[in-house]
């Protein structure tokens, strides 16, 4: 089957998934190609990426040095399965990020047409495509009901949330759940237990740690242990085993952190609302805008070493992540300020 995208109610094609770049946050090294400036003058606010990291526990030579351990596995996994109130029914798998689970996800099940919302993460569709699916955007296009579903929980980048309930036929239903540690309330882990059903959950976002690489499958041991087969032996490590048990065993400092993105998100709304933005969603680790002309607001920006995100799909939507710091909030208003 060829790896084709149709997107789109009609299932209109909208061209070939292999070969074609995926736009994401960073990439500062372009940005200064084009605005200057040497890395410490810049402010990332391309990504969803908490700016108030984890603090990181005390690594020891081990960590480093021997092959990762199953009882620091066994450790982690235990501390992912109560931060998260996993049923009791499925098993967790942790990864080298939650992008190498994404890329190999669609090899659990025949290719066939995978339901994925058009405005949403893009790797997921690049992955269907590139494993033989067509990537539809409708449940209803055409006579086939698609083999699979991906749903972005809160999703990337609108914030949109996940209210539906899955049918009991038999689908592969995939959950992304990177961003929704910021609001617990919204997860559906509880699907897990079902047949069928893959949760995924990133560290890198909420904890602030990206380059750690770090990211899990919650879903029933029979898809689990064939991810698992995928990544291969010691797919985590080391210190990745150590500092993620760390951080999702410390509640308090999840808590606290839900309630500090919760009031900087606020700020940034009233600061980009101040220049004429309007909120049209995202979620405290990002927040997107309608500003009419992104790529005015984007080279604005760029000018005052600010990096914001633009989409290609859209002419209007500007995303911002969270300012981490004084200075970085001064630079942005200043940034803002260049608009004129």
């Amino acid at each position: 089957m060829a790896a084709s995208v149709r997107h789109g109610t009609a299932g209109t094609a909208r061209g070939e998934a292999r070969g074609q770049a995926r736009e994401h946050g960073g990439a500062l090294d372009r940005a200064r190609r084009r605005f200057g400036g040497a890395p410490g003058d810049w402010v990332d606010l391309s990504t969803g990426i908490n700016p108030r990291a984890f603090p990181l526990p005390a690594l020891e030579a081990r960590d480093w040095c021997a092959l990762p351990d199953i009882d620091a596995h066994e450790a982690l996994v235990d501390a992912a399965r109560h931060f998260w109130n996993v049923p009791a029914e499925a098993g967790i798998l942790p990864a080298p990020g939650a992008s190498a689970l994404i890329a190999r996800i669609p090899l659990l099940a025949p290719p066939g047409k995978v339901q994925i919302r058009r405005r949403s993460y893009n790797e997921h569709a690049a992955a269907f495509a590139h494993a033989g699916w067509e990537v539809v955007e409708s449940a209803s296009s055409g006579d086939v009901r698609p083999a699979a579903r991906v749903v972005v929980n809160p999703d990337n980048p609108d914030g949109r949330l996940w209210d539906g309930w899955p049918d009991d036929d038999g689908t592969l239903l995939v959950i992304d759940e990177s961003f929704c540690d910021t609001t617990p309330t919204h997860s559906h882990v509880a699907l897990a237990a079902r047949p069928d059903t893959v949760v995924l959950k990133s560290f890198g976002k909420f904890w602030g740690l990206a380059g750690l690489r770090l990211g899990f499958a919650i879903g029933r041991p029979g898809p689990l242990a064939r991810l698992g087969e995928m990544l291969g032996p010691w797919p985590v490590s080391g210190p990745a085993l150590k500092v993620g048990a760390a951080a999702l065993s410390d509640t308090g400092w999840a808590n606290d952190t839900r309630a500090w993105l919760d009031a900087q998100a606020r700020r940034l709304d009233g600061v980009l609302a101040a220049h004429g933005a309007r909120p049209v969603g995202g979620t405290s680790l990002f927040r997107l805008y309608d500003v009419g002309d992104a790529a005015r607001w984007h080279a604005a920006l760029g000018r005052g070493r600010v990096l914001g995100r633009v989409f290609s799909h859209t002419a209007a939507w500007l995303r911002l992540g969270i300012p981490g710091s004084d200075r970085a909030w001064a630079q942005l208003e200043t940034a803002l300020a260049g608009l004129g």
